[in-house]
């Protein structure tokens, strides 16, 4: 059980972050005990494994065996989990032109020339410099 005051909980999606760079800076695969131990707080035992099984539900972290448990990894870094969030929304059936165009319309200048380049190198592999 926790022991903090309901005042000095953060919030779940922030709990979340943090778990999630423990395994980010992981060498290895870890146990819930592993990364209850390295975010230094004072968590119970079944909130870590909750989140840790949760997020392997949803693809975001790979486990393997380990004795009668698991031990997790992230399944990508931070960018191809947000990239893998973005293509899910498209693939969600919505108009996917229409959510193009709005999120292309919503980038400042730079994320612009950033895609443009991008989609350069995408057509063209040999046109990195460009």
């Amino acid at each position: 059980m926790e022991h903090e005051s309901p005042e000095a909980r953060r919030p779940h999606g922030e709990l979340v972050s943090d778990v999630m760079a423990v395994l980010w800076a992981a060498d290895s695969p870890m146990t819930p005990q592993q990364v209850n131990a390295a975010l230094e707080r004072d968590l119970a035992r079944t909130t870590v494994a909750t989140i840790l099984i949760r997020l392997h539900e949803k693809g975001t972290l790979t486990r393997v065996r380990s004795g009668r448990g698991y031990a997790y990894a992230a399944a990508d870094d931070a960018a191809g989990l947000v990239a893998g969030r973005m293509r899910r929304e498209l693939d969600t059936g919505a108009d996917r032109d229409l959510v193009l165009q709005r999120f292309v319309s919503s980038l400042s200048e730079g994320d612009e020339d950033v895609l443009r380049r991008l989609l350069r190198q995408a057509e063209d592999p040999g046109a990195e410099g460009s």
